[in-house]
């Protein structure tokens, strides 16, 4: 009996230490190191209580952007504040190649950038080898929660949940596309247009580019070019046009979504563009213009006029202002098509929810963690670490503001690429918020704090011309289906018949061209493509409600 009743005694006891040791263990707020998805998305109810972990670990980060190695002074800071040590693993090649590869093999690094645009994004999700971010969101990151605000919204996936993070977020009046052209010549030929603010019609700059070229047959001995373009860049090329004619990204009608071309007037900005062609005002050789030639024809002198973005051309307008002067840089302007509102104009598309995705794998061992150190990047103070560089370093607070030093600045001037590949200075564009922070600065040190004539010239006037093309994100057929094989075979269809459509030698055969083209496009099944447009359109709405 004794012998009992100490056994009971001993089982008793054994029972209680257990228990108070599982109650310890519950009650602990510290996050496991080596947690799953699933304690990623479960956690402890108080954690977010205490301060970020500053405890040394590397996560392995693949960064569609780069491979240079995360040793610079900004990343020296980061790895201070946090305790994160970035191994960066993008490799030399398609980046895209390798995600695919990565995706089939299963070899994943903790972290992912992707295109935010590419159907990667949609694999990887339906695949589960990156993780909903919702839970880690609520528990670890209140400066996410704060600086996001909608985009989280936004950017859930049709299930619901947030499975990535995007960077350059935040819609922001910033023009795109323009008709940029000498302003020099400008105040000669249409002087009372030169500074901006008022537009010109079409046949304002039609009669535009055929006096210069009356005026300029040759400059320096060459022949002389009104308008040209980027024959690589189609995008901007296009855009620019339908900017001019109010064109939507798709043709909204009878409450479907349709092909742009589908608009009425998207022939008649055809129909323009033949003419300009036909009148002899339009680089000849324009649809096989190289990126690299088409930089250097401008950068000649003889350009009046291109298409594209202002900023694109960046390295043009350096070598004019060197040889001829500031005003001979090329400067954005907005002509309007006629029955046009200047005001719905459409050469500012820009999407609110950002350029690219970043995403946490299923093979992250610290999600946690992770999370903890993506707030602070995404927070005020990891914003301008990122983007101005260090405090009393870089850049000063003064009377509540962030002042950026001189020499700060004037580095950027003298090589914006060699200053940040030395300092790490908006090199790590991890969760950038476009606009400015609580102060009124704006996040963007070097692309934003000191606007260039050209930047002042582009915000007057096409800044009214900005929309939000966020709600038509992602709405293509999925890859591999047979409607995403119509309308990859759809976009050849336009892209041959436009460019003949444009250099026809008659106005009528341009016509037809275009006619065919829709002829075309149906036999392709372009209805069912649209019809999968209209789907996911009507989808996203209800998604956001």
């Amino acid at each position: 009996m004794n012998s009992k009743k100490w056994m009971l005694s001993l089982l008793t006891a054994v029972m209680s230490v257990s228990l108070i040791s599982a109650c310890s263990s519950n009650s602990s707020d510290k996050p496991s190191s080596n947690s799953n998805t699933g304690s990623a998305n479960t956690g402890t109810n108080d954690s977010s209580t205490k301060d970020p972990s500053t405890d040394p670990i590397t996560i392995t980060f693949f960064d569609k952007n780069t491979g240079d190695k995360f040793d610079n002074a900004i990343a020296k800071e980061i790895t201070k504040r946090t305790g994160v040590t970035i191994e960066i693993q993008q490799p030399t090649g398609n980046p895209t190649e390798k995600l695919n590869l990565m995706l089939a093999s299963d070899d994943l690094p903790d972290m992912i950038m992707f295109d935010r645009s590419s159907d990667l994004v949609a694999k990887y999700t339906e695949a589960g080898s990156i993780i909903p971010l919702d839970d880690l969101i609520e528990k670890y990151g209140p400066d996410v929660k704060e600086m996001y605000g909608d985009v989280l919204n936004k950017t859930r996936y049709k299930d619901g949940k947030n499975y990535y993070l995007s960077n350059w977020y935040g819609l922001e009046h910033e023009p795109v596309f323009g008709f940029n052209m000498r302003k020099d010549i400008v105040k000669e030929l249409a002087p009372d247009k030169a500074d901006g603010g008022v537009p010109f019609t079409q046949s304002e700059f039609k009669q535009l580019l055929t006096d210069f070229k009356a005026k300029y047959p040759q400059m320096d001995g060459k022949d002389t070019i009104a308008l040209t373009m980027d024959g690589e860049n189609w995008g901007g090329t296009l855009g620019t046009f339908k900017g001019m004619f109010g064109l939507m990204p798709y043709y909204e009608h009878d409450g479907k979504l349709q092909y742009d071309v589908k608009d009425p007037k998207y022939k008649d900005m055809i129909l323009y563009m033949n003419d300009l062609y036909r009148s002899g005002l339009m680089d000849k050789e324009w649809a096989i213009n190289k990126r690299q030639v088409w930089e250097q024809k401008i950068a000649t002198g003889t350009i009046f006029s291109s298409t594209g973005a202002y900023w694109d051309l960046g390295n043009s307008n350096t070598i004019l202002k060197k040889d001829k002067g500031d005003e001979s840089q090329l400067f954005a302007y907005k002509v309007v098509a006629d029955g046009v509102d200047p005001a719905k104009t459409t050469y500012g598309g820009r999407s609110s929810l950002g350029w690219d995705a970043i995403a946490i794998t299923k093979k992250n061992k610290n999600p946690e963690r992770t999370m903890q150190f993506i707030n602070f990047l995404a927070s005020e103070e990891g914003q301008y670490l990122l983007m101005w560089g260090i405090e009393g370093t870089h850049w000063d607070m003064k009377d509540g503001k962030h002042v950026p030093r001189p020499e700060t600045l004037q580095a950027f001037k003298d090589d914006w690429a060699a200053y940040t590949k030395e300092t790490g200075i908006r090199k790590w564009t991890w969760f950038i918020k476009n606009g400015p922070g609580k102060d009124g600065t704006p996040y963007d040190l070097p692309g934003r704090y000191e606007r260039s004539p050209i930047d002042q010239m582009a915000i007057k006037n096409l800044s009214d011309s900005v929309f939000d093309t966020a709600i038509y994100d992602g709405i293509s057929p999925q890859g591999g289906t047979p409607e995403a094989l119509s309308e990859q075979k759809i976009s050849d269809i336009t892209k041959q018949a436009i460019t003949k459509a444009i250099m026809a030698p008659t106005a009528e055969e341009a016509s037809s061209i275009f006619d065919k083209m829709l002829s075309d496009m149906k036999a392709a099944g372009d209805e069912k493509v649209e019809a999968v447009y209209t789907a996911n359109y009507e989808s996203r709405k209800q998604l956001w409600n």
